[in-house]
């Protein structure tokens, strides 16, 4: 048996480095089980390549694990479509984990973060402080609501005074209009916590965000906690993933999935095809020319790009109902490329 850890890929080196280190974490609990890595898009190897290294090895069967947050089109359509193909292709046996989701290990390590942030700031009161919980933020309310799960279940462990979610992309409120609508609840300190695996361009932007809100009003203090990171909880999460895998137990949640379920706004992507969106940019560095950012960037963030431009650039993801909404993508169309 191998394992393969699938990432997404990064423009930031340091935010591949931390995806390899996690992956060197997860070989030192596992020293007699083959592990490789591959990305979707941006670094090598990709995900094939990984492939081909295990059964070089003389894998003949694999659990592929997504470096994933939450279930969203990356878990549930690209990587699962790579790995399918590469398994037809090759007569691969192919066991797919669940994405690390919502447990008390993903509680804690968020927590763990957000504890290092109170303790270096020890003396405002946690009811008078507002937690600020930004995602990544997708085009699948499933991704996003638990998100906004992880910000209860903080508020609550805690006891803060009030807690909002934000997201950094796609979806909304975006970071700055939400954090702007977030003050007006009064409170005097805020703590944000970057709910993200690693950092890169999405972390950059949403403290980026902030700071721009920070800026503007002096009279509140703004606090930043770090992203997940290689955190041992995180980590152990991996583990209990695969353990899942070979007990049989490895169960996604199909119930408010918009691919499955009749979910309110979303019933014209019921029985989508699963398909990858990133085939053909596989270990590719290359950026847009027209803007310098990711292709999925381009489409969904500036709905001005000319038809030609979204054609060439288009992943063919359904277009997201509320991409035109006044706190969501719409609030970037004014950023240079480096603003972000």
């Amino acid at each position: 048996m191998g394992i393969l850890l699938c990432g997404h890929g990064s423009r930031d080196p340091k935010a591949v480095k931390e995806f390899i280190d996690l992956v060197d974490k997860i070989k030192s609990r596992l020293p007699n089980i083959p592990v490789a890595y591959g990305f979707l898009e941006f670094n090598r190897p990709i995900i094939r390549t990984a492939l081909d290294q295990l059964r070089e090895m003389g894998v003949e069967k694999i659990i592929a694990l997504p470096a994933m947050l939450f279930a969203a089109g990356h878990t549930k359509n690209d990587i699962p479509a790579v790995l399918n193909n590469y398994s037809a292709e090759n007569g691969l046996v192919i066991q797919y984990a669940r994405e690390l989701g919502l447990n008390s290990l993903m509680i804690g390590a968020a927590g763990a973060r957000v504890k290092e942030t109170i303790e270096s700031n020890p003396i405002f009161p946690l009811s008078e402080t507002l937690l600020v919980v930004a995602g990544r933020g997708s085009s699948d309310p499933d991704a996003n609501s638990n998100v906004c799960k992880i910000t209860r279940m903080l508020v609550e462990g805690f006891g803060f005074g009030w807690g909002e979610t934000v997201f950094s992309g796609v979806t909304f409120p975006l970071v700055e209009p939400g954090i702007r609508h977030a003050l007006k609840l009064g409170f005097n300190r805020i703590i944000l916590l970057p709910y993200f695996l690693f950092s890169g361009v999405l972390v950059s932007r949403v403290l980026e965000h902030s700071r721009r809100v920070s800026q503007e009003n002096p009279d509140v203090e703004f606090l930043n906690a770090s992203y997940l990171s290689n955190h041992e909880l995180v980590i152990d999460t991996f583990m209990e993933r695969i353990q899942e895998v070979i007990n049989g137990e490895n169960f996604m949640n199909c119930s408010l999935c918009k691919y499955r379920s009749n979910l309110l706004g979303f019933e014209s992507e019921v029985g989508y095809a699963q398909i990858s969106h990133h085939d053909h940019v596989e270990g590719c560095l290359d950026l847009c020319p027209d803007c310098g950012r990711s292709h999925c960037e381009c489409k969904i963030e500036n709905q001005s790009l000319s038809q030609n431009h979204l054609t060439v650039h288009s992943h063919q993801h359904f277009p997201y109902p509320h991409s035109s909404h006044p706190l969501g993508p719409v609030t970037l169309r004014s950023l240079k490329n480096n603003e972000i």
